[in-house]
């Protein structure tokens, strides 16, 4: 199970922190973080391998977005600088086994949390 936390509401321009706890255990899992906004797909934002240093990001967030965690918390984190109106959407953190995880393809991933809502204004 991956519980998200950390959403709200901000201005453009400001920050926001998600995390993401997992109930189980996800060493050697790729663990990442998806959205999806008001009548689009669900896309990739960014992803990383929890027994490594490898990260990946979609080209709107790099520069502005960090993924990152903490094993011994079995905890996910995005930080997410400089919002912009268009980050708007569901935040949804999930795990699985990718072949290629730099695709950020949300079939490739079996297990996903809730969703914490980010809105940027």
């Amino acid at each position: 199970q991956l519980v998200e936390s950390g959403g709200g509401s901000v201005q453009a321009g400001g920050s926001l922190t998600l995390s993401c706890v997992a109930s189980e255990y996800t060493r050697d899992y790729c663990m990442g973080w998806f959205r999806q906004a008001l009548g689009k797909e669900r896309e990739g934002v960014a992803a990383l391998y929890t027994a490594g240093d490898s990260t990946f990001y979609t080209d709107s967030v790099k520069g502005r977005f960090t993924i990152s965690k903490d094993n011994a918390k079995n905890t996910l984190y995005l930080q997410m600088n400089s919002l912009k109106p268009e980050d708007t959407a569901m935040y949804y953190c999930t795990a699985g086994r990718p072949m290629i995880p730099a695709y950020l393809r949300p079939a490739d991933y079996h297990v996903w949390g809730q969703g914490t809502q980010v809105t940027v204004s």
